[in-house]
C-alpha cells in the first residue's frame, strides 16, 4: 500500500469520525431522544401504571432507552444528508 493511499485512508477515516461526533453531540439527536422517552413516559402513565400490570409497566422505559440508544438510524441518514450538503 502506499503512502498516498494511506493518507486517503486515514483522511477518508477521520472524515467518518467527524461525522459521528456532530451526529453524537446534535441537537436533532437530542430531541429526538427527548421525544422518544417523552412518549414512552406518557404511554406509561396514561395506561400501563392504572393497571396492575408492573412487569409491563417496566418494559416501556426500557424500549425508550433502547430506541433511543440506537440513535435511529434513518434519523442520522436523514440528518447528514440535510446537514453535509
Amino acid at each position: 500500500m502506499s503512502i498516498e493511499d494511506r493518507l486517503k485512508a486515514i483522511e477518508d477515516r477521520n472524515e467518518t469520525v467527524t461525522i459521528d461526533k456532530k451526529w453524537e453531540t446534535s441537537l436533532t439527536r437530542r430531541s429526538l431522544i427527548v421525544f422518544i422517552t417523552y412518549t414512552c413516559g406518557c404511554f406509561l402513565f396514561l395506561y400501563i401504571l392504572p393497571n396492575d400490570n408492573w412487569y409491563i409497566a417496566a418494559i416501556v422505559p426500557v424500549c425508550g432507552y433502547v430506541l433511543s440508544t440506537l440513535s435511529l438510524p434513518w434519523a442520522r441518514n436523514l440528518w447528514e444528508s440535510r446537514t453535509l450538503k
